[in-house]
């Protein structure tokens, strides 16, 4: 049987992404809107969430968009979110756990407090927006969260020393898998993509950079960083009838970077 162009379609569906006010976030709303569906844009409110829905409207004709201020590490702001947006806006039937930090320091340097924050935002805030939009898709019966992990959750890649960030993001692998055994039974999947690197703004001043081309770049048998729209597309994969009879996986999009 041939695969249905329909299976990537988002028509009607409502998609709530964390972080989603630039980079790989903005990416994956960005793609997401394409496919048809409406999109819920969480985030702090330093990050330009608005400003990132107006730019959505504005490349995507007929584009639906809201927002919400939200820090993810706050199980009450997590709530609050999920209530307003309910209230206005409807359930959502795609969670997209994006919203993510990372802090570069050797781990014999590291604070208490980068540690918990570390955890806090990358490991707590997945487990707290997974749980709380989760609910919902559990009581109907059917839904899809996709966690945004990093291929830093499986190796421990060269040349920044994060133990902190490699742990959060290995924790949401884990997180992943202990979800969808749960969750299978009530028809809600869920899975990640791992990320390799990424050319987002946030690393663009890196990449002309020695360590960008001996390692980055150079480590990658692709010979190149990703983008956040192939992030995205991978996302969409995930989150589609494409891959209905796929959950607690957790796919690579790394160049190849893992295979040495």
């Amino acid at each position: 049987m041939s695969v249905k162009a329909s299976s990537f379609c988002f028509e009607g569906s409502r998609f709530v992404v964390t972080g989603g006010a630039r980079g790989i976030g903005y990416a994956i709303a960005r793609a997401a809107i394409g496919a048809g569906a409406a999109v819920a844009l969480l985030d702090l409110a330093d990050a330009g969430v608005e400003v990132a829905a107006v730019k959505l409207q504005s490349e995507v004709e007929g584009a639906e968009v809201v927002t919400h201020l939200c820090d993810v590490s706050s199980y009450e702001q997590v709530q609050a979110a999920r209530e307003a947006l309910e209230e206005s806006w409807g359930l959502a039937d795609v969670l997209v756990n994006n919203a993510g930090i990372a802090h570069h320091v050797p781990a014999e340097e590291m604070s208490v407090a980068d540690w918990d924050r570390m955890l806090a935002v990358n490991l707590s805030g997945t487990f707290f927006c997974s749980q709380v939009f989760g609910r919902p898709m559990i009581a109907a019966g059917s839904g899809a969260v996709v966690n945004i992990a990093s291929m830093s959750g499986l190796i421990v890649n060269r040349p920044q020393p994060q133990a902190a960030y490699n742990v959060s993001k290995a924790g949401v692998i884990m997180l992943t898998k202990s979800l969808a055994a749960e969750w299978a039974p009530y028809g809600v999947r869920v899975n990640a993509v791992a990320p390799g690197y990424t050319r987002t703004e946030m690393v663009e001043r890196l990449v002309q950079t020695d360590m960008a081309s001996n390692y980055w770049i150079g480590g990658t048998p692709l010979a190149r960083m990703g983008t956040p729209d192939e992030i995205a597309n991978a996302v969409l994969f995930l989150a589609s009838d494409a891959a209905s009879f796929v959950t607690g996986e957790t796919l690579l999009a790394d160049g190849g970077y893992t295979l040495w």
